[in-house]
């Protein structure tokens, strides 16, 4: 298991932090407790992509893409040295 980390959140708007701190009062929690709660029920249901699925999102980022194949680019890093 991890070790719990520490997680800082600058410039939030006063508005935003009263609603945070009466949200945490009506479930009984300081609102620490409360930011952790809204962040774990918002990524409760976000698995890790497969690699496949990385792969394939960057396949279409770089689709028309002019690529340089790596024997190129190796061989021309050999050659400058």
């Amino acid at each position: 298991m991890a070790m719990p980390t520490s997680l800082s959140v600058r410039n939030l708007d006063d508005d935003l932090i009263a609603r945070l701190k009466r949200r945490a009062a009506r479930h009984g929690r300081s609102a620490e407790a409360e930011h952790r709660e809204i962040l774990r029920q918002a990524l409760a249901g976000e698995g890790e992509p497969s690699f496949d699925r990385l792969a394939a999102e960057l396949r279409a980022l770089t689709a028309g893409r002019k690529a340089t194949p790596s024997e190129v680019l190796l061989r021309e890093s050999r050659d400058e040295r």
